[in-house]
């Protein structure tokens, strides 16, 4: 690392269980973001910032006014443009060494494969079951960490599924694709502005962590947080050995 990076990352590099290692491994790892709406733009911002090398950034929306509640990285200049352009600017400007790479696309098929085999962690801060499972299975399928976020309302979940682990349960053994599941959206419920930042950032912090090889990350266990009451809950999510998705490929 040069002199403008040891000062740039002096506080990662301060701490005991960080240090120049960790952030060096963050420079050379490549996340992949998947959404950029009220999760995927705080979680964007923490990991340009902290130093990862590589982000790739998808989705195929464009901005929309009721977008700038919540999605950090939009300005009102931002209205009508694709979200991964207006994303990659926006970062550019947090931290110009970081290559942010922009999918304006929905991801599906062979396009969402080699976009998780290309990477080293997947941030999955979609916001439909759909995609969510494709984005499992395809985690599943090249054994890559998936950091997994929702917020609703005022409801929030996180998890992570540490799929390079033998032992680790993925997305289908806790929300099973078969389940009558209904996606709802914020434009129909509404969404608490900074629960996305909440959960959003937290995704950042789990995906360092995984990366960095540093903590106890949340593998196997989802966290719940109520933002109107300030309440979290943490439940275990035990590998299911009959799961369709990942024991077959156990």
């Amino acid at each position: 690392m040069h002199d403008a990076q040891l000062l740039r990352y002096s506080r990662h590099i301060l701490l005991d269980e960080f240090g120049i290692e960790a952030q060096q491994r963050l420079s050379s790892t490549h996340g992949l973001i998947v959404g950029a709406g009220g999760l995927g733009c705080p979680a964007a911002l923490y990991l340009a910032a902290s130093g990862v090398g590589k982000l790739t950034i998808a989705d195929g929306d464009k901005v929309d006014a009721t977008n700038l509640q919540r999605q950090i990285l939009f300005r009102d200049k931002s209205v009508g443009t694709p979200k991964v352009g207006a994303a990659r600017d926006a970062l550019r400007e947090v931290n110009p060494e970081v290559e942010v790479i922009p999918l304006g696309e929905r991801l599906e098929g062979d396009a969402l494969s080699r976009a998780v085999a290309s990477a080293d962690v997947v941030l999955d801060c979609t916001d439909n079951f759909v995609t969510r499972h494709a984005l499992n299975r395809a985690c599943v399928k090249h054994r890559k960490p998936l950091v997994s976020g929702a917020a609703i309302r005022f409801d929030g979940q996180l998890a992570v599924f540490d799929l390079r682990r033998e032992d680790s349960p993925c997305y289908a053994c806790l929300f099973p694709e078969d389940a009558t599941a209904e996606d709802v959206a914020c434009a129909v419920m509404g969404v608490f502005s900074p629960l996305t930042g909440v959960i959003g950032t937290l995704q950042a912090a789990e995906a360092i962590k995984v990366i960095c090889g540093i903590g106890a990350s949340l593998d196997g266990r989802l966290q719940m947080f109520d933002a109107l009451n300030g309440e979290w809950r943490t439940v275990r999510v035990p590998k299911d050995p009959g799961c369709p998705v990942c024991a077959r490929n156990s």
